[in-house]
């Protein structure tokens, strides 16, 4: 087969087929009807030997061939879409562009408060909004191009993204100001007599927290377990519990709550914090300059760090 042969409109529905696996929504991105759609997929069949895509209760699912052609197809129209866009401008000043950035309940809390601050000096016609990541299938979303970031410990991000360390932290006990535990360092045994709000925060990199302690076979008296973070600086405001938390996130919950933090008196890991995109958008004009504000913002050493692709720290 020829590249004369090939119309490069069929390969665009082809990759959005993967991507939406459903011809009306493949239609809406592309401008077509979706009379349109299928008869572009006619053409393809008759052209590739091959169904490519058969009808399920879960949409378009492709078949083995068309699965072998995604990822080289997909990587022949991002190269092309980045060297017709390479010369392309941002300017931030003046820009609307809206952005849609992954990050869990902690993200919100510690990036959004300066992140904010940074684009009103910087673009006051720039607007974010966010999106839990364990709520979406981030690999497809970020693929597709409705969300340009994401943030945080994410090993399922791998080939075909790129990802920049912001930074390492560590976990700390948190609790009130004036707290029994208040005095610079807590016991073992102190932390297991204490009172405990246990987060469990799933989809995220956190779990392998209590993953760890459970392993330690350290003992907590659990007297309240809550789904997310955002609440933990409340609820520790009002009550002489404890919780074990990011220290990032402490830092963020001390002033506006009246509350202190400690050393974990167990050995935890530390996590890797990164920012994470779509190896299609690595030259796009707009993620570089918000991937460039968020490093500037908020990685630990903003001396030169390189970019590399997610599969290599996966």
């Amino acid at each position: 087969m020829q590249l004369k042969d090939i119309d490069l409109n069929l390969l665009l529905v082809f990759h959005q087929l993967l991507l939406h696996r459903r011809m009306s929504r493949v239609a809406e991105a592309l401008g077509m009807t979706q009379p349109g759609v299928s008869n572009a997929l006619k053409r393809l069949r008759i052209l590739l030997g091959d169904e490519l895509f058969v009808r399920t209760t879960r949409g378009m699912e492709p078949t083995p061939y068309a699965a072998a052609l995604a990822e080289p197809i997909g990587y022949a129209l991002s190269t092309i879409h980045d060297s017709l866009n390479e010369v392309s401008h941002f300017d931030a000043a003046t820009s609307q562009r809206k952005f849609m950035i992954g990050m869990t309940d902690i993200g919100e809390v510690y990036f959004l408060p300066q992140l904010m601050a940074a684009l009103r000096a910087q673009a006051p016609g720039v607007t974010v909004s966010t999106v839990r990541n364990a709520a979406v299938n981030l690999q497809d979303e970020m693929e597709a191009g409705h969300i340009d970031l994401a943030i945080g410990l994410l090993p399922q991000l791998k080939s075909g993204y790129f990802q920049r360390s912001l930074f390492r932290q560590r976990y700390v006990c948190m609790f009130q100001e004036g707290h029994a535990l208040d005095k610079g360092e807590i016991t073992k045994e102190e932390f297991e007599t204490a009172d405990h709000v246990l987060v469990v925060s799933s989809g995220t990199g956190h779990a392998i927290v209590d993953l760890t302690i459970d392993r330690l076979g350290v003992r907590r008296n659990i007297c309240l377990t809550v789904p997310h973070f955002v609440a933990v600086g409340h609820i520790l405001a009002a009550s002489p519990m404890i919780a074990t938390v990011p220290e990032r996130y402490a830092m963020a919950c001390m002033k506006p709550f009246g509350l202190r933090y400690v050393p974990h008196p167990f050995p935890l890991p530390e996590i890797n914090i990164n920012l994470f995109w779509h190896a299609r958008f690595n030259k796009d004009p707009a993620n570089k300059w918000l991937r460039s504000l968020i490093f500037e913002t908020f990685a630990d050493g903003k001396g030169h760090v390189p970019e590399q692709r997610a599969m290599e720290h996966a």
